[in-house]
C-alpha cells in the first residue's frame, strides 16, 4: 500500500488530510512537525507538506528530502503568493495546492504526480510467505545499505531458527523480486555485484 506523509501543525486539518486519503486507499504518517516529519518520510511513497511550521518552513525541509530521496512532494498551503510558489517548487516541489481545496482535485493531483515518478496508483503489496515477508522487511529496514548475502542468511537464521543455505537464498529473493514486479510500485531489491542487495523504493 502506497503510504503518503501529511506533515501539517494544524490537528484538525491533519486528520481529516488522514481521514480522505486512507478512504482512497492509502496508509499514512502524520507529523505535526519538520522534527517528526524527519523520522516518518523515508519509507513514505509521497511527502504532502506544509509551508509554515512550528519549527521551521516545509521548503526547507522538501531541500532536505531531496538532498535524500526524489519521492514525490506536494506542497497543501493557504499561502496563495506566486514569489513563495515558484520558491517552493524550485525547493523541488512537484506540485503546490491551496487550501481550502476540493478533495477530488487533491486525489487527482497526487496521483499524478505518483504515475510522474513511476509509481502506481494506490494497491496491496503482493501476498508473500513468511521469509519472503521477512525479507522484505529486512530490506526496507536498510533502504538504501547494501547488505551482503551472509548478512541477509545471518538475520534469516537467527529470526526462523531453520537452515538457509546461500541457493535458497538466491531461490528466495527471484521469488520475492517476481511478486514485487508483478504487483508493480512496491519498490525493488537490486544487485551489487560481487557485495550483495539493496533496497530501493
Amino acid at each position: 500500500m502506497k503510504k503518503i506523509l501529511v506533515l501539517e501543525d494544524d490537528e484538525n486539518i491533519r486528520i481529516g488530510l488522514c481521514h480522505i486519503l486512507k478512504t482512497q486507499g492509502f496508509e499514512t504518517a502524520a507529523a505535526e512537525n519538520i522534527a517528526r516529519a524527519r523520522e516518518l518520510y523515508s519509507d513514505c511513497t509521497l511527502c504532502l507538506l506544509d509551508v509554515m511550521l512550528p519549527d521551521g518552513s516545509g521548503v526547507d525541509f522538501c531541500r532536505e528530502i531531496r538532498n535524500d530521496c526524489d519521492v514525490p512532494v506536494i506542497f497543501l498551503t493557504c499561502v496563495d503568493d506566486n514569489t513563495r510558489i515558484a520558491a517552493a517548487l524550485d525547493a523541488g516541489g512537484d506540485d503546490y495546492v491551496v487550501k481550502p481545496f476540493d478533495t477530488r482535485v487533491l486525489i487527482s493531483r497526487i496521483n499524478a504526480a505518483l504515475r510522474r515518478c513511476g509509481v502506481s496508483e494506490p494497491s496491496e503489496e503482493p501476498e508473500l510467505t513468511a521469509i519472503e515477508r521477512q525479507l522484505l522487511d529486512y530490506f526496507k529496514l536498510n533502504k538504501g545499505r547494501i547488505l551482503t548475502r551472509e548478512q541477509i542468511l545471518a538475520r534469516l537464521w537467527d529470526s526462523r531458527g531453520e537452515f538457509v543455505n546461500d541457493n535458497t537464498l538466491s531461490v528466495r529473493i527471484n521469488r520475492l523480486r517476481a511478486k514485487l514486479e508483478k504487483a508493480g510500485g512496491c519498490g525493488r531489491i537490486v544487485t551489487v555485484k560481487g557485495v550483495g542487495y539493496k533496497w530501493e523504493s
